[in-house]
């Protein structure tokens, strides 16, 4: 997916999280806090790439992270996603404030560089150490990225005006209590690390 199909993903993304109420703080949140998060985000996993948007821009960093990882390595993972978000809990001072629907969206950024980039026949690798590929390929690179604009404008407009009764869905709301479970379970991992 290119770097603009990435960015609008990522836009209809945010709207449909907060429109869906997948987690109380993206429920409350800001809209400024939520989509300029996730757009700030939403191209990081391609750090990967030297000759990504971002790592054209950083490639400093993009050279040595494609060297050990590959494209579509570590940082297309849910490990690389823990990993992140551990830093950042762990290394942030406290004095910088940052809030919680803020935070939540950059999660959303970068997780939905992750969902776009299955959408494509390469996949990415989820579980990564293991190099099993997730996908649903209905985006071909040789078909360019009208299709992906399209995919991302129908997302959009969905998330616009989807039903109000999106969030009573069954499917939503176990994807709401897997979320909040997670986050609970990170929270506690993050509070026992400090705590050492």
């Amino acid at each position: 997916m290119t770097a603009e199909g990435h960015l609008l993903f990522s836009i209809a993304c945010a709207v449909f999280a907060k429109n869906a109420e997948l987690t109380p703080v993206l429920a409350q949140g800001d809209w400024w806090h939520i989509v300029p998060s996730a757009v700030l985000t939403c191209l990081l996993p391609d750090i990967d790439h030297p000759k990504s948007f971002l790592g054209q821009r950083l490639k400093w960093i993009a050279k040595p992270i494609a060297r050990a990882f590959g494209h579509r390595g570590f940082t297309h993972s849910l490990l690389a996603v823990f990993a992140l978000l551990t830093l950042f809990y762990l290394k942030v001072p406290e004095s910088w404030i940052v809030p919680a629907d803020a935070i939540q969206g950059m999660v959303l950024g970068y997780l939905s560089h992750i969902l776009a980039d299955m959408l494509t026949p390469a996949g990415v690798p989820l579980l990564w150490p293991c190099r099993w590929r997730f996908r649903f390929p209905i985006l071909a690179p040789q078909k360019g990225n009208q299709l992906e604009r399209v995919l991302c404008m129908a997302l959009f407009a969905y998330a616009v005006w989807m039903p109000q009764t999106l969030p009573e869905n069954g499917a939503v709301r176990w994807s709401s209590q897997m979320i909040n479970s997670l986050q609970f379970q990170f929270n506690r991992f993050i509070h026992h690390q400090i705590e050492q």
